[in-house]
């Protein structure tokens, strides 16, 4: 086997065992994400069973000896000296240097929003808590006590009254 599609095939290999599939689709919301996650995943997993059993094979070696006996030597010779002389090339990956300092942005603006979506969410329920404990309490609390959570609003009501200012 060649030592480029050897080399392939284990990366594809140690890639699958290190997916986390069943973590990824716990994070899928709708039905339609789900739909084509899975998706995602077959079209995966045929790839790798692919890479796994087509490629990671080596080619059968051909029996010139029997081709000899059954065409003849010169023709066979001339087809064996062809064989022999194809070189395969290296794949240059000249992709991947181009994309990768796009992809690295976008992880960095990904983590930056992720980070604001987490201070938001915290936000939030701190705002969600406030909101549950004053409608316990909006029963029986005093105008001090609400002023005294709400200073700024205590303030304003303050600057009217002294503005002699009642909305109307």
């Amino acid at each position: 086997m060649s030592g480029t599609v050897k080399k392939v095939t284990d990366v594809a290999f140690k890639a699958s065992k290190n997916i986390d599939w069943d973590g990824m689709a716990k994070l899928l919301v709708s039905d339609e994400a789900r739909k084509e996650f899975a998706n995602l995943r077959r079209a995966f997993n045929e790839v790798n069973s692919q890479l796994e059993t087509k490629f990671s094979q080596e080619p059968e070696p051909i029996d010139w000896e029997y081709y000899r006996k059954g065409i003849g030597p010169r023709l066979v010779d001339m087809y064996k000296e062809a064989y022999d002389s194809i070189e395969i090339p290296k794949y240059v990956d000249t992709v991947t240097p181009q994309y990768k300092p796009k992809f690295d942005a976008l992880v960095v603006e990904l983590k930056d929003a992720e980070e604001k979506s987490l201070k938001e969410s915290e936000r939030l329920e701190k705002e969600i808590a406030d909101v549950q404990e004053l409608k316990k309490k909006i029963s029986t609390m005093t105008a001090d006590e609400y002023f005294e959570k709400h200073p700024e609003l205590k303030k304003k009501f303050d600057d009217e009254i002294r503005n002699d200012y009642w909305g109307y």
